[in-house]
Parts: C-alpha cells; structure tokens; sequence
C-alpha cells in the first residue's frame, strides 16, 4: 500500500505542478508529500523529480517513469470499476501500433467503430511499417503480420494471411520468369529494410527455407514498395491482402508458386502481463470478430 501511494503522489505531483497542490488534493500536508518523494526515489535509486522551491520539473527518468504510472494507476483503476461493476467496462487511453498498409485498410476503420462502440476509451493509432518496441514505445497493443519470435510478448491470432512474389508483366517480360527457388539471385528484389536482412521464406519438399535476396531498391515504406512493383521495378514479396486486386486485375502476376511461402498470420501482441486491460481485451476482440465475418476478406 505504502509503494502505490507513493506512485499515486509522484503522479499528483507531475500533473499538478506542485507539492503544495498534491497535499492538497490527498489532504495531506507537503512534508508527507516530499516524504513520499524521497522514499520512491531512494528505493528506485533515481531523481524522478528536480525540485526548487518555486518549481519541479521531471528528469529524463522522471518522464518515462511518470508514463508508466500513469499506465499502471490507470489499469489498476480500471480493474478495481471492472470487478466492482461485474462489466468489463472498456475505458482509459488505448494506444495501438499497425503496419502502414494494413493499418490504412484493416484497424483504422474499426477503430472508429470500435471507438464509437466505447466512447470511454481514447484511441490513438501509430502506422508505421518499422517494428515498434511495446514496451519503450509504451504501446498496449500491436497488429503484426509475420511469424513472431519475441518471447516476451503475447500473441493472440486474428485471421490468415499469405503471402507471394509478384511483378508486373513487363518486368517478367524483359527480365524473365523465375521457375526456381535460385532463380531470385539474379532478379531485383525490392525489400523492405528488415525484410532485406532476414530474407524470403518459402516451402521447398515439404522443407521451410529462407533466402537473402537483394536488389537495388529498398524502402521501410510497404506501399512505395507496391507502387514500384506496379511500375515494373523489379520482385516484391507481399501479402495476399495488399495485391489481390492488381492480381485479378492483371497489373501484377505471381510466381514461384510451386513454392509458396508458409503462413505469415495476422496477429495481435501485447506485453506479458498477469491482466489484460478490459479495453484491449475488446479491441482485440472487435478485430478478431471483423475478419471473420463471411466475405471479409474477399
């Protein structure tokens, strides 16, 4: 109890300015307040707080430190309306990570809807194709599309996904047709920059295998890479999702079929942790219930 009042007053303090005006508020007097202060940092073995007379101003611990508590007193509080309501009620500030692409298409129009659906929960939504760090970049949940390694992280699958090498019709014209696995050395491949670094999976009899490739274009941007794929550039490895259309269409075809790369679901990752927020609980849940309505994904 002693360790959540001390969070509780660092908290007050930052938001209010003062140590006066957190007494205050926790009707205390100010030297409990700067005991409290003095405790927290001497457990931590930090300055979270530069403190003068007139003023405190946060150190650069201080600042990341304050973010985390507000997260916790936050969920705390959440979870203590939660189990007193016997509701499950969704509030709070949901910050969610989506791949740029995907992102545009398949979490920001649910989000509006799932944001009307919760009007208690503040939503704010980062796109960007580089792979976020959850817990430095204070992210409470992240759509990601890939086979996931990250130990410390957990991971809830929304849908199916695949993926295939694709190349407009002129390109294949003037470069050829890669029939094998081998064939993609002397093909320009376009990469994204991680996907440059771990290469290309595909099945070969039966066999996971995954392959450098390497070309003269690379972007950490997915629908630069589109683009220049439609502009017949050269390969680009890329989820079902983002060219079937240019598919049915005809302005990019498939190959190396015979070879197609395993399974790269969709997923939700969140931090480990022993309560899943009710508001990432039911976010998850809306998407997952989204993709899966008939024709979805057609």
């Amino acid at each position: 109890m002693g360790e959540l009042k001390q969070l509780e007053t660092f908290v007050a303090v930052v938001a209010l300015g003062s140590l006066s005006a957190a007494a205050r508020q926790q009707g205390v007097v100010p030297a409990m307040v700067g005991r409290r202060l003095d405790a927290l940092e001497g457990r931590l073995g930090v300055r979270l707080l530069a403190r003068t007379t007139r003023r405190v101003t946060l150190t650069q611990e201080g600042e990341a430190f304050y973010e985390d508590c507000q997260r916790i007193l936050a969920d705390l509080s959440e979870a203590e309306a939660a189990v007193a309501s016997g509701s499950g009620k969704a509030r709070g500030h949901l910050r969610l990570s989506a791949p740029a692409g995907f992102g545009r298409r398949h979490v920001a129009p649910h989000v509006a809807a799932f944001q009307r659906l919760h009007p208690e929960v503040k939503v704010t939504l980062d796109l960007s194709d580089r792979l976020v760090d959850l817990s430095r970049d204070r992210i409470d949940c992240a759509i990601r599309i890939s086979d996931l390694a990250d130990s410390a992280l957990v991971a809830m699958r929304l849908a199916e996904n695949r993926r295939v090498v694709v190349a407009a019709p002129a390109y294949l014209a003037s470069r050829g047709v890669p029939r094998a696995l081998e064939d993609l050395a002397r093909h320009n491949c376009l990469s994204l920059g991680e996907s440059q670094s771990r290469g290309w999976s595909f099945v070969r009899d039966g066999q996971a295998v995954n392959l450098k490739v390497s070309g003269s274009l690379e972007c950490n941007d997915g629908a630069v890479l589109h683009d220049w794929a439609l502009q017949g550039l050269g390969l680009a490895w890329r989820s079902l999702w983002e060219v079937k259309d240019d598919l049915s269409e005809g302005r990019l075809a498939t190959v190396l079929d015979d070879f197609s790369s395993p399974d790269y679901p969709v997923y939700a990752v969140v931090p480990q942790r022993r309560l899943l927020p009710a508001r990432v609980r039911h976010f998850v849940e809306h998407l997952r219930a989204a993709y899966a309505a008939p024709g979805y994904w057609d």
